[in-house]
């Protein structure tokens, strides 16, 4: 079977479907939809759930969307779409990891905002999406084994953004498998701030300012960079 074609449209939509979903992006589900279906780069499985997912965006009262996605992604590290906190948690590499990720986006001419951190996965998908897609797909890929974990965590919580992470996966030629996920610390232990970012909130909230090169890499083993 040939893999997928990597459409910049399509992961534009799908880093859109991970944002906070305000007026500003809910108003332009409808054409999030048209985008999925013209470049037709998802098998019809994920596309269906997906447009099931823009469907519930759409007609659920905004402020239960909005507090079901605060509360599914800000309140613990196993939803956590900072991709770092995945591979790093509280380390010291995590903030200088942050400084070359945000260093390869410049040096594609892309800046992020002040207050956004640069392994939030829909700004990851953002960069991804202006890449050649040879290139798009080789640095989702070595992103997989992240993405899985995120959709095993969301799948067990039976929550229909692990459509997303599903379609990210397919976009990369994998298969989204359901794994087992860790028990969480409690919330303020995990949620702690540690020294050793230098001003680096756990909460993706501030960036380093220490720039040391690092990469993200498997636990076990130890793999690839993606910047």
């Amino acid at each position: 079977m040939s893999r997928p074609v990597l459409a910049s449209g399509s992961l534009r939509v799908l880093a859109a479907l991970l944002s906070y979903p305000d007026a500003g992006m809910r108003q332009h589900l409808p054409e999030m939809c048209a985008i999925l279906r013209r470049e037709a780069a998802l098998s019809a499985t994920r596309q269906a759930e997906i447009e099931t997912l823009i469907d519930w965006l759409g007609r659920s009262h905004p402020l239960q969307v909005e507090a079901d996605y605060v509360e599914l992604f800000d309140r613990g590290r196993a939803t956590s779409l900072h991709l770092f906190e995945h591979v790093h948690g509280d380390s010291r590499d995590r903030g200088p990891a942050m400084v070359d990720l945000a260093q390869t986006y410049e040096k594609a001419g892309l800046y992020l905002a002040p207050s956004e951190l640069p392994d939030y996965l829909p700004a990851v998908l953002e960069f991804a999406s202006t890449q050649p897609a040879r290139e798009a797909r080789a640095f989702l890929e070595e992103m997989a084994h992240i993405l899985n974990a995120l959709f095993g965590a969301l799948h067990k919580r039976q929550s229909r953004y692990a459509s997303v992470l599903g379609a990210l996966l397919e976009l990369a030629g994998s298969t989204a498998q359901a794994v087992e996920v860790a028990a969480e610390q409690p919330l303020d232990e995990s949620w702690e701030e540690p020294v050793v970012f230098d001003g680096c909130s756990a909460q993706g909230q501030t960036r380093p300012d220490q720039p040391k090169p690092i990469h993200i890499v498997r636990k076990n083993p130890p793999t690839g960079a993606v910047a």
